[in-house]
């Protein structure tokens, strides 16, 4: 099957370098292998011919059979049209062609028996098809049963290059290529009862049936995927074999004390349970990478404190990244005020802190005295010099490019565990692959006190009773957030821009100071208009989704979303999560207008549904598929993937690394002459893609 990729479609009849250059540029086909795997997106049944006699209603692309009887021209240049008559003896229909005129004209054959395939429209009582596609009632391609639609772009639609076209030169590549040697071992064939590779392969371009078609689209996707997890796994087991890291052995007077006397609250069952985990890497000699996984307000900083006491009462300094320096001062005074009792160091740096204390914190940093660094981007710099790093916590790590995580662990001989946070919770079928070679860890319980968040849709109509509630809740000195897609009116959108909206809210509420910040803003009055509402000096927040992350305000109860259809189901969560942090009841209101599409209101009603990060990530995965998720493409997906869905085929996930992780205890170095494709397809796989799915 790799000797395919070496062969170039120009060779294949038909297509030659002008298009061969054409395809490549527009879908990335090169190879005869990039031409078989080019599925199609859907599929149209040609195993009925109709009538003209019988059309009706809106129908949809159908096939008829008949002659053409007359041809004209009607217009001139770019306006031009050719439209032709054509009967089956029951009636006739109007065929339309607005491009390619003189060559379709010279290949139609008048008084010929063909088969047209398009969708039918009426218009006056007159049925119509345009640019169908025409064959003689001989070729293989008519009344075939299940033919597949592929992908294509307008450009090649321009060119003369259709769905038929592309079919007609797998099927030449498939016809000269009798015998395909296998890409997966047999043993996993036969295991998981798979199709044959050839079989797969031309059921999946030429179905007899949907049973056919159903089974060549598991072993694709199978493949596809155990590719995918057997690179993944292998990359995971020759790192851990590779990279030692620290062991840490005991639990000391930093950890005792501080669970002891300055614990703010008990410890959860599923914190303890994450400490535990967390706690048995550090204790084996490899490096940790671990993913902890909790919902917004779920105690994941406090799980990462204690993992940092825990790496300094073994002689090792801890450092944590956030990505924003809001994040990051928040994070600065949380572990400050819990760890001050015991005697902890901890430092912040920024891009914006002073010469003078940054010279304080190198110094600390080189001789040790200095236990956790909180930072930005900064603690990368490659002045920062730890004495001895032993743990790192990597907060909200999707802002995070991989080079910048990797620069922070290299900082130390030794590598550092590394544990990266997320407050945005991640299927598990997409944790699986985007973070793979990572354990995973997740809290899936609210501390004590913690009230779900009550999130109700409203429409614009609405808007008084909205305002009467805010109300209420300023009255008894609650604090809220407003968000808004925009920061200024667009003549493109019907969008409530936050500007507009700050004045309306002004006015409204004249008694309550309103803070304005959106990403637009110079960092010092960002920091400022945000200090002013964390301090409550500010009632109301109006914001952009600069608020997304890092603003923890346990006073503010509601959450209120301005054209909420615009945004995804993730970052409605995550908005969601800046309130619902304090012991009193809280609202997110989704705000919308009436006449919105079906999809967008089943969406926005999932919210309104749940509380739980996990279920509204799944509905998120299903309804956009994994890409728009936290930027996973540059996290871990090495390549794309021609007919598996993340979103939907968790199930062959799962199986396909079960198969990848039983094939590598049995044969670690694939070298088994059962094995012997799995090398140099990998290579040829992932060779030419960097390994993003590497933490370290």
């Amino acid at each position: 099957m790799n000797r395919l990729r070496s062969l170039d479609i120009k060779f294949i009849k038909g297509v030659g370098p002008t298009r061969a250059d054409l395809l490549e540029k527009q879908l990335g086909i090169r190879s005869y292998y990039d031409l078989l795997h080019h599925f199609p997106s859907s599929y149209l049944d040609r195993s009925q011919i109709y009538r003209i006699a019988d059309l009706s209603g809106d129908m949809p692309s159908i096939q008829l059979k008949g002659r053409f009887i007359s041809f004209a021209t009607h217009g001139e240049g770019a306006k031009s049209r050719l439209v032709g008559v054509f009967s089956d003896g029951s009636g006739t229909i109007e065929v339309v062609w607005f491009q390619r005129i003189k060559a379709i004209r010279q290949a139609i054959n008048p008084g010929a028996e063909y088969i047209i395939f398009g969708k039918p429209t009426e218009f006056n009582r007159r049925w119509s098809m345009i640019h169908p596609e025409v064959d003689t009632t001989s070729a293989t391609t008519a009344a075939q049963g299940l033919r597949g639609v592929y992908p294509l772009t307008e450009q090649l639609r321009n060119r003369g290059i259709s769905s038929r076209t592309l079919f007609t030169w797998i099927q030449s590549v498939l016809n000269s290529t009798p015998k395909l040697s296998e890409s997966l071992p047999q043993p996993v064939i036969d295991h998981y009862r798979l199709m044959p590779l050839r079989d797969a392969l031309c059921a999946i371009h030429n179905p007899k049936d949907v049973a056919q078609l159903q089974r060549a689209k598991l072993r694709l996707k199978f493949e596809e995927l155990f590719y995918l997890q057997l690179n993944i796994l292998r990359t995971t087991r020759t790192r851990n074999a590779r990279l030692n890291g620290f062991r840490f052995p005991r639990i000391g007077t930093f950890f005792n004390s501080f669970y002891q006397n300055c614990l703010p609250f008990e410890l959860t069952g599923a914190q303890k349970r994450v400490i535990k985990e967390i706690r048995a890497d550090m204790g084996t000699g490899r490096q940790m990478n671990r993913l902890l996984q909790g919902d917004v307000g779920s105690g994941k900083t406090l799980v990462a404190l204690l993992c940092m006491l825990i790496a300094i009462d073994n002689n090792t300094q801890a450092c944590l990244m956030a990505p924003t320096e809001i994040l990051a001062t928040q994070h600065f005074e949380t572990i400050s005020q819990l760890a001050a009792p015991i005697g902890i160091n901890v430092k912040l740096l920024t891009g914006s802190t002073r010469k003078k204390q940054r010279d304080i914190i190198h110094s600390q940093l080189t001789d040790g005295s200095l236990h956790i660094l909180i930072g930005t981007h900064a603690v990368i710099e490659d002045n920062v010099q730890f004495r001895n790093l032993g743990f790192v916590v990597i907060d909200e790590q999707h802002r995070f490019g991989v080079a910048q995580r990797a620069r922070l662990w290299k900082k130390n001989l030794t590598p550092p565990h590394v544990l990266v946070m997320t407050a945005t919770p991640i299927p598990r079928t997409l944790a699986m692959t985007v973070y793979g070679d990572l354990d995973v860890s997740v809290i899936d319980e609210l501390p004590p006190g913690r009230k779900p968040v009550e999130t109700m849709l409203r429409y614009d109509q609405q808007r008084l009773q909205v305002y009467q509630g805010i109300g209420r809740q300023l009255k008894a000195g609650r604090q809220v957030y407003i968000v808004y897609p925009l920061i200024e009116e667009s003549e493109k959108s019907d969008l409530k821009s936050l500007e507009e909206g700050y004045e309306l809210i002004r006015e409204t509420f004249p008694q309550y100071r309103v803070a304005y910040v959106h990403g637009r803003m110079k960092p010092a009055e960002k920091d400022y208009q945000m200090s002013l509402f964390a301090s409550h000096q500010a009632d109301i927040l109006v914001a952009t989704t600069v608020i997304e992350v890092g603003v923890n305000v346990p006073n503010a109860t509601t959450m209120v979303i301005e054209n909420a259809e615009r945004f995804g189901l993730s970052q409605l969560h995550q908005l969601r999560g800046r309130v619902g942090r304090g012991g009193e009841q809280s609202f997110c209101i989704l705000m919308t207008k009436h006449a919105i599409a079906k999809e967008t209101r089943r969406r926005l009603e999932i919210m309104t549904s749940t509380s739980d990060g996990f279920v509204v990530a799944e509905a998120d995965l299903k309804m956009r598929g994994p890409g728009d998720i936290e930027g996973t493409m540059q996290s871990g997906i090495p390549f794309d993937l021609h007919i598996a869905n993340l979103a939907t085929d968790g199930q062959i996930v799962q199986l396909a690394r079960e198969a990848a992780g039983s094939l590598l205890d049995e044969d670690p170095e694939m070298s088994a002459p059962v094995n012997a494709m799995l090398r140099p397809t990998l290579a040829a796989i992932f060779n030419k893609h960097v390994d993003w799915s590497r933490i370290s």
